[in-house]
């Protein structure tokens, strides 16, 4: 058991469930929805599209993840997020600089963990593109080191996302090659000073592996993390990510952070009907993952231990 900050501790509470798991609903995609609906290149409509979601389905979830340049403040200034909902906002900017084989990652323009803890998130989420053996990996290292520095500056908790890819511009991750990819990227970076790994499915979702296969690989990512970790959806369709999702947490994983697996019919929509298929399909659809996340995952107090002796705040 790994002691954890009071502040820390209350920022996991307020994302989780009962049962401290992590259903987070994800809405902090820029542009690649930018890319899916052209009226999104009018911050605005995507602004209204993120809060129309967020308005409609977080209250199934334990927490919302936004981004501030379009929809965190937005969603609280309207009202959007329910009370009893958790917010964690993104800290990265959209995408990567560098070669396509060694990529780097920044800080949106303006924006810091420190800001994000004075606007009241419960968490910050930093996306890395990462490969172990990438000329760059020392270097994402060392950003991830420094993020985590500053959340415990801010006793603020850190999600971290890291994003595999090929060191062949001209080749995906084969199944195998990406299995080793996640897993070691979750054994290098949790313990940098993670709170909550959001890891990718750790095999090709379009290969034909047998679940036990999906069962064992995703047990390789709960040995090789220091810290509570969650499934992200990556854009496969539901039914495939409720599969993936029964197994991670049948393997240990403590949750999920699922978007477009839930919502991404809707991109296309706007009025009514956009509304309608929000409450009618996607709210079922979250609704069902919160429970399987409720039944099966793994809680974060198996990892964490606060510890508030009576003189705390004098040294806090």
């Amino acid at each position: 058991m790994k002691p954890i900050s009071i502040g820390k501790l209350r920022g996991l509470q307020q994302i989780s469930s009962t049962r401290r798991t992590f259903t987070a609903l994800a809405l902090d995609h820029r542009q690649n929805l930018r890319k899916a609906n052209p009226a999104f290149a009018d911050d605005t409509e995507l602004s209204r599209f993120k809060l129309d979601v967020t308005s409609t389905l977080a209250s199934h979830a334990t927490a919302v993840l936004l981004d501030p340049e379009v929809s965190a403040a937005q969603a609280i200034a309207e009202h959007a997020i329910p009370n009893n909902t958790g917010l964690v906002v993104a800290v990265e900017s959209t995408g990567y600089t560098g070669d396509a084989t060694a990529r780097r990652a920044q800080i949106i323009p303006g924006w810091d963990v420190e800001k994000a803890k004075r606007m009241g998130a419960s968490a910050i989420k930093l996306l890395v593109y990462y490969h172990p053996d990438s000329p760059t990996a020392r270097k994402i290292e060392d950003f991830t080191s420094k993020v985590a520095d500053d959340c415990g500056k801010h006793d603020l908790v850190l999600m971290l996302e890291p994003l595999s890819y090929s060191l062949n511009e001209d080749k995906k991750l084969s199944s195998e090659e990406k299995r080793y990819v996640v897993v070691e990227t979750a054994r290098r970076l949790t313990p940098l000073g993670a709170d909550i790994l959001k890891a990718e499915f750790p095999l090709d979702a379009s290969t034909s592996l047998s679940e036990e296969t999906w069962l064992d690989t995703c047990k390789e990512i709960s040995s090789a993390s220091v810290v509570p970790w969650i499934l992200l959806s990556a854009a496969v369709g539901y039914e495939t990510f409720v599969r993936q999702v029964t197994v991670a947490c049948n393997a240990g994983a403590s949750g999920i952070a699922v978007g477009r697996a839930v919502w991404k019919e809707a991109v296309t929509m706007s009025g009514d009907e956009r509304m309608n298929f929000l409450r009618t399909i996607a709210q079922p659809r979250i609704s069902r993952l919160t429970s399987l996340c409720h039944a099966l995952a793994k809680p974060y107090t198996d990892f964490f231990q606060g510890e508030a002796p009576f003189d705390w705040y004098k040294t806090y």
